[in-house]
């Protein structure tokens, strides 16, 4: 039997297909990440944030825990808003790293909008992240904005 589909259908099953192949690419890429081999890099490190953020339409605040080695431990959604804001704790953030027994981290969040530019409430949300982790000598490694094209604060020197 053959079924015709019309013009919107057939949209529908192909965002359904590219949705079913990012979920397997983002489950392999975790695995490897996991194994220690993925996150030796700033693009390795932001192609897997790409597959974990890029896809959500409201702001997601993630940490990525890492050991002595920066071998990832342990990848956290924490703080999830709305299009264009999302209130982070850096309590929580000092909780999850000592849970993890993390040696250092990185921060991520993605941008809805598209445009990865940092702002002045990223930038000094960072700092605050980074002094208290600094009280339980934890070093932030990065911050890295995820949109069309990502932005990492160690590169562009905000770290």
């Amino acid at each position: 039997m053959n079924i015709e589909l019309n013009e919107s259908e057939q949209v529908a099953v192909n965002t359904v297909n590219e949705s079913k192949v990012l979920e397997q690419a983002a489950e392999i890429l975790s695995k490897r990440t996991f194994g220690g081999e993925c996150l030796n890099s700033v693009e390795n490190t932001t192609n897997f944030l790409q597959l974990k953020l890029a896809g959500y339409d409201r702001e997601v605040f993630s940490l990525l825990l890492l050991d002595s080695q920066h071998r990832l431990l342990e990848y956290k959604e924490l703080f999830f808003g709305t299009i264009n804001a999302a209130s982070v704790y850096p309590r929580e953030i000092v909780k999850a790293t000592l849970a993890a027994n993390a040696a250092a981290v990185i921060l991520s969040h993605n941008h809805p909008s598209g445009i990865a530019e940092p702002s002045q409430a990223d930038i000094a949300i960072t700092k605050r992240i980074k002094d208290a982790l600094s009280l339980i000598d934890v070093p932030v490694l990065d911050h890295i904005i995820v949109a069309q094209e990502s932005v990492s604060f160690a590169q562009r020197g905000l770290i």
